[in-house]
């Protein structure tokens, strides 16, 4: 009988921490499911707002482009660019600006049609890290440029930020230019503003340590620069062949995060036409 007592006791002992324990693991996986689907609400409130700013704002131009102004060899002769198979976006600055007045332009990837975001700039880089085109908080962010750069995307070097998001927004597919060899459809990028459609060749695609001289930012188109160029061309995964490259150029360089919390993925492009 006392025996039958004892293993009576052990028994419930047993069963009351497997109750805890399974109580344990469901506040767990409730608590789980609740980052999870934060995240993905993020995620799709985020595509959602950008898919409305486009619809609202941008159409495809159907007229044929001509340049007004194109990037010099040093001969002297405009630089011979691939045919213009692709129409940059009609962008209505006015209902942007109307928005948000820190919008600057509007980015295009021509190898990438989801890559079709606006440009801001905030008074540092923070502001825009986790806030979208309306102000809202989303971890997604903006598509952004340095506080430190000019607005008109005049300087040597612009660089251009964007979230590497894990459902492809922002610039969570620019890796697949050199991952899908996506460079291969097209090596040209658009930034669009106010005044003219710029067009830009891809020279070079790299994996940059975030602290490198990839992020130099340069006062004047000098032999520093120049030689700026040559490493950037040198650190690219991919031979861009590209022709005529030189301290004169204005370059782009877009930025996004990857896996390693040390190390972007990069994308540079230099201005080749004006249209």
């Amino acid at each position: 009988m006392g025996n039958d007592k004892s293993k009576k006791k052990e028994k419930g002992g047993s069963g009351f921490f497997w109750k805890i324990l399974f109580l344990l693991a469901l506040c767990v996986f409730c608590f789980s499911a609740y980052q999870l689907f934060t995240i993905y609400k993020g995620y799709k409130e985020g595509v959602d707002e950008y898919a409305s700013i486009e619809h609202d704002t941008v159409t495809k131009s159907t007229e044929t482009l001509v340049p007004v102004e194109q990037k010099v060899t040093a001969d002297g002769q405009p630089l011979r660019l691939e045919d213009l198979d692709f129409q940059p976006p009609e962008v209505d600055f006015e209902e942007l600006q109307s928005i948000n007045p820190d919008v600057i332009g509007w980015l295009q990837l021509e190898a990438i049609d989801d890559i079709s975001y606006p440009i801001v700039q905030g008074e540092d880089n923070d502001h825009y890290l986790h806030r979208t085109f309306k102000d809202t908080y989303n971890f997604a962010g903006s598509i952004f440029i340095d506080y430190a750069n000019s607005p008109t995307f005049s300087d040597c070097n612009t660089i251009i930020y964007g979230h590497n998001m894990r459902n492809g927004s922002m610039f969570g597919q620019l890796k697949q230019m050199y991952e899908s060899e996506k460079y291969k459809d097209s090596k040209y990028l658009w930034i669009c503003t106010p005044k003219a459609k710029y067009r830009y060749e891809i020279f070079s695609l790299q994996y940059a340590a975030v602290n490198s001289e990839t992020y130099t930012l340069f006062s004047e188109h000098d032999e520093n620069f120049g030689k700026y160029l040559d490493k950037m061309v040198d650190k690219s995964e991919v031979d861009m062949e590209t022709v005529e490259l030189s301290k004169d150029d204005y370059v782009v360089t877009l930025s996004t995060c990857t896996s390693n919390d040390k190390v972007r993925f990069v994308v540079q492009a230099r201005w080749v036409a004006t249209y």
